[in-house]
């Protein structure tokens, strides 16, 4: 980590949809917090000249693992990761061992982010207790505990009364939901999308109306209760356009993509590489498009990685036995700018508002910003460096990615949070 007190940031383009920026000009650093770069008296100056600079990226769904399975990740590792990735925050998911259904889970993870994050890490609290989807959590402790949100992320709640309970008290205590959206009993033992390739490769599908039935159920009750609901992950073409007729009404819902769901399709499952094995999973090609509209259109405000670390002997088996998920920190802007910049299908500003405004509106977070006054998070990105995938160079603990080996256009070069930088490419 390089500690400076009072610098300028010169020669790169600024990107801050925010304020409706996208200029070349110089930025401001002194003491954590953005300022005006004319206070700075003899100012230590970085050039970045051929980069771009933007608010620092928030990323709403990262699987730590700590506490309870840190031979796949730490806060440590998977926060350096997040560094590499261009991330400045992240929401850590709470299917912990133990979850964090208790303020001494929040406490903990608090306390080892304070210690070993090289990143801010905002704590997710649970829906349920056990995040077993029968009885609340402890919503209001929660709160006090400082959790910014709620989720069973990797579960979801089946009964309705149960979540209909939940979603008013979420709203009283100001905490949007974050839902995994699956109806259990159609998901069944499924381990891809149930279409064309689960039947030419004769594995057991889990059909799109899993997803759909969910995300309905929870629009009727974002607006019974007029309260926020984001839906996690949706990569169906009936969710994307569910979503679409949703907030055209003014409901208070809102979506994420995954880059994985961006750049794939089901059948990259022919290799039968269990890194190809996510939940939900890999849709078709008909469905990749809906969601990539729905990036365009401003349907899905937000892309998050669902970042899930497994260890290499956990995924080295037969792909129905494997477990879901993939990491994602370090290889999401990389796939974001070759999919969606580079192609033409998102100005450079359209793309950063997926990973600043969108997520710091979703969580009321004073973030998403180069504004002077705000705490200097930014992100710097090499939009136009081609490269190939390496996951051997990854930072984090696992190795679990269907992109190595992959060619990309476009990286993080460097992150700063709170003034530091907590990472830069070059000097690697």
């Amino acid at each position: 980590m390089n500690t400076r007190d009072h610098y300028i940031l010169t020669g790169a383009r600024v990107v801050d949809p925010a304020r409706g920026i996208d200029e070349v000009m110089d930025i401001g650093v002194a003491n954590g917090i953005i300022v005006e770069p004319s206070s700075i008296r003899k100012p230590e100056k970085i050039d970045l000249s051929g980069n771009i600079i933007a608010p620092g990226f928030i990323d709403i769904h990262v699987h730590l693992r700590q506490p309870g399975n840190t031979g796949a990740e730490t806060i440590a590792t998977g926060t350096m990761a997040a560094a590499a990735g261009g991330f400045t925050s992240i929401l850590a998911m709470p299917n912990t061992n133990p979850c964090c259904d208790s303020a001494g889970t929040i406490e903990l993870i608090k306390r080892e982010s304070e210690r070993n994050a090289k990143v801010r890490v905002y704590p997710c609290g649970c829906l349920s207790k056990n995040s077993d989807g029968k009885e609340m959590a402890g919503i209001g402790s929660l709160k006090n505990a400082g959790v910014v949100a709620l989720s069973d992320d990797g579960r979801c709640i089946q009964n309705n009364e149960l979540m209909r309970h939940v979603v008013a008290y979420a709203k009283s205590f100001d905490l949007p939901i974050l839902d995994h959206c699956e109806e259990e009993s159609l998901k069944g033992d499924g381990v891809m999308h149930e279409g064309k390739w689960s039947v030419l490769l004769g594995m057991l599908g889990i059909p799109s109306a899993a997803e759909e039935l969910i995300i309905q159920r929870n629009i009727i009750f974002s607006r019974m209760f007029d309260w926020k609901i984001h839906m996690q992950h949706i990569s169906t073409r009936e969710s994307v356009e569910m979503m679409r007729r949703a907030r055209a009404r003014g409901i208070k819902v809102t979506a994420e993509a995954t880059p994985h769901h961006i750049a794939l399709t089901d059948e990259n499952i022919k290799k039968f590489d269990t890194n190809y094995k996510m939940n939900p999973p890999l849709r078709s090609e008909d469905d990749r498009q809906a969601v990539i509209k729905g990036l365009k259109d401003g349907t899905i405000s937000i892309i998050a990685t669902d970042h899930a670390p497994h260890t290499m002997t956990a995924k080295e088996v037969e792909f129905d036995y494997a477990p879901f998920g993939i990491i994602g920190l370090e290889t999401a802007i990389p796939v974001c700018l070759t999919e969606l910049y580079h192609s033409g299908i998102l100005s450079m500003s359209e793309l950063v508002s997926k990973f600043t405004v969108g997520p710091a509106t979703l969580l009321g977070l004073n973030a998403g910003t180069l504004e002077p006054g705000t705490n200097a998070d930014i992100t710097v990105i090499n939009p136009d460096e081609e490269f190939v995938y390496d996951v051997n160079t990854s930072f984090s603990k696992s190795r679990n990615t269907p992109f190595h080996g992959t060619k990309f256009k476009g990286r993080a070069e460097a992150t700063i949070v709170g003034g530091n930088f907590v990472y830069r490419r070059k000097e690697q």
